[in-house]
């Protein structure tokens, strides 16, 4: 249920999702989260294709990261140290991992998009979120649209306006061009100006495009589908803050693009094009240093890492 009602509109960027807004959707009853199909899931997914967090916070709410790898545990071994720690599982790439699912969640995001006058997705990709109890996510925005399927257990999702008071360019510009990861800054103070969203199994969440957001697991674990889609106005604005972020990188100082009109916007988004042939900017986030592997029975489900 939403805690909190939101004004009309809730980020500075065009687009047809203006606020938070729970959809329904049938992928529970099809049992796609059960512990035996995630087992199986686990068991036969890509090594590869994990990305294994713990997250830590201060007082403040500031977060540090840990990465883990894989390890060998089994499908049903992975599964129970998931449950028992503190761990926040993404498996990536889910239309080749989990297909069946992918095809009903499609089938469920053209219902949603459908609410939605003018919405043309053009890309869809996600990922497949297994999460423990008490684990979660920080501050951070995705630069794409997003459908958030919830399966099982509760979340808790605080969504936070777009401006630039709570979604600075200069980082979106950094995430984009993967000169960091998508945390953005953060401070309690945002709280006052966050729309709160409790997610149950059967519902979807969407919410404008870029606004930040972040997740709390109702001490419960937690299966969730993340639905990315891109419109070709995201496209383009993506490719803008990519340019944006190239000139600042050589001392430039490029205006924001909600400054921008269609065609500057356009022009920008073909010169990223010319830019990532060339190498504009190299990724910083390629490569995590991971530090543990899951681990039944160890603290937060975190063991150590194995040669």
């Amino acid at each position: 249920m939403s805690l909190k009602h939101t004004a009309p509109r809730r980020t500075r960027y065009p687009g047809p999702i203006a606020e938070a807004r729970v959809h329904a959707h049938d992928l529970v009853e099809r049992g796609f989260a059960t512990d035996e199909a995630l087992a199986e899931v686990l068991h036969r997914y890509p090594a590869d294709l994990f990305d294994i967090n713990l997250y830590d916070y201060d007082d403040e709410g500031q977060v540090s990261l840990r990465t883990g790898a894989r390890g060998s545990l089994s499908g049903d071994q992975l599964l129970a140290a998931i449950q028992a720690g503190r761990l926040w599982v993404n498996l990536r790439d889910a239309s080749a991992g989990c297909p069946e699912l992918w095809a009903a969640a499609m089938g469920e995001f053209r219902r949603i998009q459908a609410t939605y006058p003018g919405m043309r997705a053009v890309t869809n990709a996600g990922q497949l979120i297994i999460s423990s109890p008490a684990a979660k996510v920080p501050y951070h925005f995705d630069a794409a649209g997003v459908v958030l399927f919830h399966l099982r257990g509760k979340k808790r999702i605080f969504v936070y306006p777009g401006d630039e008071t709570h979604l600075p360019e200069r980082n979106m510009e950094q995430v984009v061009a993967r000169q960091t990861t998508e945390e953005l800054p953060y401070t309690r103070a945002f709280e006052a100006d966050a729309h709160v969203v409790d997610l149950e199994p059967g519902q979807a969440l969407t919410w404008p495009l870029y606004a930040p957001h972040r997740v709390e697991n109702l001490d419960r674990f937690c299966v969730s589908l993340s639905m990315d889609f891109q419109t070709w106005s995201s496209r383009i604005r993506n490719g803008a803050l990519y340019t944006n972020a190239v000139i600042r990188s050589r001392g430039g100082s490029p205006r924001f693009t909600d400054g921008m009109s269609p065609p500057e916007l356009a022009a920008r988004w073909a010169a990223s094009l010319a830019l990532k042939r060339v190498g504009g900017l190299k990724s910083r986030i390629a490569n995590f240093e991971r530090d543990f592997e899951p681990e039944v029975g160890a603290a937060d489900g975190a063991g150590r890492l194995r040669a």
